[in-house]
Protein backbone atom coordinates (compact mmCIF):
# COMPACT_ATOMS: atom_id res chain seq x y z
CA UNK A 1 0.00 0.00 0.00
CA UNK A 2 2.75 2.47 0.69
CA UNK A 3 3.46 2.56 -3.51
CA UNK A 4 -0.43 3.62 -3.63
CA UNK A 5 -0.03 7.35 -3.55
CA UNK A 6 2.91 6.81 -6.01
CA UNK A 7 0.34 4.86 -8.76
CA UNK A 8 -2.47 7.15 -8.82
CA UNK A 9 0.17 9.56 -9.55
CA UNK A 10 1.75 7.86 -12.69
CA UNK A 11 -2.39 6.88 -13.35
CA UNK A 12 -2.75 10.50 -13.22
CA UNK A 13 -0.39 11.63 -15.43
CA UNK A 14 -1.02 8.98 -18.09
CA UNK A 15 -4.67 10.55 -18.63
CA UNK A 16 -4.80 12.93 -21.22
CA UNK A 17 -5.46 16.94 -20.24
CA UNK A 18 -4.62 15.51 -16.52
CA UNK A 19 -1.23 16.50 -16.18
CA UNK A 20 -0.38 19.91 -17.77
CA UNK A 21 3.16 20.15 -19.12
CA UNK A 22 5.58 21.67 -21.30
CA UNK A 23 3.82 20.36 -24.25
CA UNK A 24 0.13 21.06 -23.46
CA UNK A 25 -1.32 23.66 -25.92
CA UNK A 26 -1.61 26.66 -25.66
CA UNK A 27 -3.98 27.36 -28.58
CA UNK A 28 -6.35 25.09 -29.85
CA UNK A 29 -7.93 25.67 -33.49
CA UNK A 30 -11.46 23.87 -34.39
CA UNK A 31 -14.65 24.11 -35.93
CA UNK A 32 -15.89 24.25 -39.32
CA UNK A 33 -12.53 23.65 -40.69
CA UNK A 34 -10.94 20.74 -42.53
CA UNK A 35 -8.21 20.56 -39.49
CA UNK A 36 -8.13 20.86 -36.14
CA UNK A 37 -4.68 22.45 -34.19
CA UNK A 38 -3.40 21.95 -31.00
CA UNK A 39 -0.17 24.30 -30.81
CA UNK A 40 2.06 24.67 -27.66
CA UNK A 41 4.92 26.87 -27.57
CA UNK A 42 7.27 24.96 -29.52
CA UNK A 43 5.00 25.01 -32.05
CA UNK A 44 4.22 28.77 -32.25
CA UNK A 45 7.88 29.04 -32.04
CA UNK A 46 8.32 27.42 -35.39
CA UNK A 47 6.02 29.92 -37.34
CA UNK A 48 7.32 32.67 -38.99
CA UNK A 49 7.04 36.02 -36.64
CA UNK A 50 5.35 39.13 -37.26
CA UNK A 51 5.38 42.51 -34.79
CA UNK A 52 2.90 45.05 -34.78
CA UNK A 53 3.24 49.01 -32.95
CA UNK A 54 0.17 50.22 -31.49
CA UNK A 55 -1.01 52.41 -29.05
CA UNK A 56 -2.67 51.33 -25.82
CA UNK A 57 -5.69 53.65 -24.35
CA UNK A 58 -2.95 55.50 -22.59
CA UNK A 59 -1.10 57.02 -25.79
CA UNK A 60 1.45 54.56 -25.06
CA UNK A 61 3.61 53.08 -27.69
CA UNK A 62 3.77 49.04 -27.38
CA UNK A 63 5.49 46.63 -29.85
CA UNK A 64 3.50 43.30 -29.94
CA UNK A 65 5.73 40.00 -31.30
CA UNK A 66 4.36 36.89 -32.61
CA UNK A 67 2.77 35.20 -35.02
CA UNK A 68 0.41 36.48 -37.54
CA UNK A 69 -3.26 34.99 -36.79
CA UNK A 70 -3.22 34.19 -40.76
CA UNK A 71 -0.30 31.27 -40.46
CA UNK A 72 -2.21 29.36 -37.81
CA UNK A 73 -5.65 29.47 -39.90
CA UNK A 74 -3.79 28.56 -43.16
CA UNK A 75 -2.53 25.66 -41.64
CA UNK A 76 -5.99 24.58 -40.20
CA UNK A 77 -7.46 24.46 -43.37
CA UNK A 78 -9.44 27.78 -42.93
CA UNK A 79 -11.03 28.82 -46.50
CA UNK A 80 -8.34 31.66 -47.46
CA UNK A 81 -7.10 33.25 -50.44
CA UNK A 82 -8.94 32.26 -53.63
CA UNK A 83 -10.97 30.02 -51.60
CA UNK A 84 -12.62 33.22 -49.98
CA UNK A 85 -15.76 33.67 -51.62
CA UNK A 86 -19.09 32.45 -51.99
CA UNK A 87 -20.57 30.24 -49.14
CA UNK A 88 -17.13 30.48 -47.87
CA UNK A 89 -17.58 34.66 -47.45
CA UNK A 90 -19.91 33.64 -44.04
CA UNK A 91 -17.03 31.85 -42.25
CA UNK A 92 -16.47 33.65 -38.64
CA UNK A 93 -13.62 33.29 -36.48
CA UNK A 94 -14.58 33.23 -32.32
CA UNK A 95 -11.38 34.07 -30.50
CA UNK A 96 -12.17 32.90 -26.40
CA UNK A 97 -10.20 33.43 -23.65
CA UNK A 98 -8.68 31.21 -20.58
CA UNK A 99 -11.55 33.37 -18.66
CA UNK A 100 -14.23 32.57 -20.99
CA UNK A 101 -14.18 36.00 -22.82
CA UNK A 102 -15.13 35.72 -26.87
CA UNK A 103 -14.69 38.59 -29.75
CA UNK A 104 -15.92 37.57 -33.30
CA UNK A 105 -14.42 38.51 -36.80
CA UNK A 106 -15.16 37.69 -40.27
CA UNK A 107 -12.91 35.01 -41.96
CA UNK A 108 -12.09 37.52 -44.12
CA UNK A 109 -10.19 40.24 -41.65
CA UNK A 110 -7.69 37.83 -41.85
CA UNK A 111 -6.88 37.78 -45.31
CA UNK A 112 -4.68 39.92 -47.33
CA UNK A 113 -6.75 39.42 -50.51
CA UNK A 114 -9.15 41.95 -48.08
CA UNK A 115 -7.18 43.69 -45.97
CA UNK A 116 -3.42 44.87 -45.45
CA UNK A 117 -3.66 44.64 -41.53
CA UNK A 118 -1.86 41.86 -39.89
CA UNK A 119 -4.04 40.38 -36.80
CA UNK A 120 -1.39 39.22 -34.02
CA UNK A 121 -1.44 35.84 -31.90
CA UNK A 122 1.34 37.92 -29.44
CA UNK A 123 2.97 36.34 -27.20
CA UNK A 124 6.03 39.26 -26.61
CA UNK A 125 5.23 43.22 -25.72
CA UNK A 126 8.28 45.20 -25.75
CA UNK A 127 10.50 42.19 -26.11
CA UNK A 128 9.37 40.31 -22.90
CA UNK A 129 6.93 37.45 -22.77
CA UNK A 130 3.55 38.63 -21.81
CA UNK A 131 2.66 38.64 -18.14
CA UNK A 132 -0.12 36.18 -16.70
CA UNK A 133 -2.88 39.41 -17.02
CA UNK A 134 -2.14 39.48 -20.92
CA UNK A 135 -0.90 36.28 -21.59
CA UNK A 136 0.48 33.52 -22.04
CA UNK A 137 -0.85 34.62 -25.77
CA UNK A 138 -3.62 37.59 -26.73
CA UNK A 139 -5.05 38.68 -30.02
CA UNK A 140 -3.88 41.86 -30.70
CA UNK A 141 -6.06 43.50 -33.62
CA UNK A 142 -4.26 46.72 -34.18
CA UNK A 143 -6.43 49.10 -36.54
CA UNK A 144 -9.20 48.56 -34.11
CA UNK A 145 -9.76 51.79 -32.12
CA UNK A 146 -10.80 50.14 -29.10
CA UNK A 147 -8.99 47.02 -27.42
CA UNK A 148 -11.96 45.23 -27.08
CA UNK A 149 -11.25 42.65 -29.32
CA UNK A 150 -7.99 41.88 -27.92
CA UNK A 151 -9.04 39.16 -26.81
CA UNK A 152 -6.51 38.52 -23.23
CA UNK A 153 -4.93 34.67 -22.24
CA UNK A 154 -6.23 33.52 -25.85
CA UNK A 155 -6.95 29.45 -25.84
CA UNK A 156 -9.19 29.17 -29.10
CA UNK A 157 -10.18 30.19 -32.17
CA UNK A 158 -13.67 28.40 -33.64
CA UNK A 159 -14.45 29.17 -36.93
CA UNK A 160 -18.04 28.92 -37.50
CA UNK A 161 -20.20 29.23 -41.25
CA UNK A 162 -22.73 31.62 -40.21
CA UNK A 163 -24.94 30.12 -42.81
Amino acid sequence: MRYAPVLLFVACAMVPGFARGASSPLLEVSGDIPGQLALGAADLAALPRAKVTVRDEHGTTLIYQGVPALEILQRAGAPLGKELRGSNMTMCVVAGGSDGYQAAFALAEFDPGFTDQVILVADHRDGRPLNSREGPLRLIVPRDKRPARWVRGLTTLRLKNAR
